[in-house]
C-alpha cells in the first residue's frame, strides 16, 4: 500500500470507449481459464456496470456487477493488469463495487472466486453456491464446469 504509483491510480466508471482495453484485459484471464471470456459486444451492452481502474491513462483493472436478484450482485470479471498485483488495487475496485451495490441499495454481494483470501481480507465469507439459485440458473446451466466446480462461493452483507 505504500507503493507511490497508487496515488496515480483512479478507479471510474467505464464508458464505450474503454471496450478494447476491457477485451484486452479479461481475454488474458480467460485464456488461462480464470475468468468467463467476453465478447466485445457483450462488454458494450453490459458497460455501465462495470468499474475500471485507470493509471496515466491506461486501463489497469476493472470489475463488475451483475444483478443476480432484487437483494444480490455477484461481483465478475475482476482483474488487472500484469505488474499490478498485491498494490491493494482489487481491494480498491472491490471497495468501488460495494459503493455501486450501495447506490443500487442491494444488500448481499456475492462472488465465484479462486482468490478467497482476497475475498475474505476484503469482508466476504465463505458460504455454500446452493444458497444462491439466481446464480445457478442463470449462470451455472450453462457452464462446462457446472458438475465439478472448483470456484469458491463468498458473501458480504452490506450494513
Amino acid at each position: 500500500m505504500g507503493n507511490p504509483v497508487n496515488m496515480t491510480i483512479t478507479c471510474r466508471k467505464a464508458r464505450a470507449a474503454d471496450v478494447e482495453a476491457l477485451y484486452e484485459l479479461i481475454q488474458g484471464y480467460a485464456e488461462r481459464g480464470i475468468m468467463l471470456p467476453r465478447s466485445r459486444e457483450a462488454l458494450l451492452r453490459h458497460i455501465d456496470s462495470f468499474i475500471v481502474a485507470e493509471e496515466n491513462g491506461r486501463l489497469i483493472g476493472c470489475g463488475s456487477l451483475f444483478r443476480l436478484g432484487a437483494d444480490l450482485v455477484e461481483i465478475r470479471s475482476l482483474g488487472m493488469a500484469e505488474g499490478y498485483k498485491g498494490m491493494g488495487l482489487g481491494s480498491r475496485l472491490v471497495d468501488a463495487l460495494l459503493e455501486e451495490a450501495r447506490l443500487m441499495g442491494v444488500p448481499k454481494v456475492m462472488a465465484l472466486t479462486y482468490a478467497v483470501d482476497f475475498f475474505r481480507k476484503n469482508g466476504f465469507n465463505v458460504v455454500e453456491k446452493e444458497i444462491f439459485p439466481e446464480k445457478v440458473w442463470t449462470d451455472c446451466v450453462h457452464c462446462a464446469k457446472q458438475h465439478c466446480c472448483d470456484e469458491i462461493a463468498m458473501l458480504k452483507l452490506l450494513a
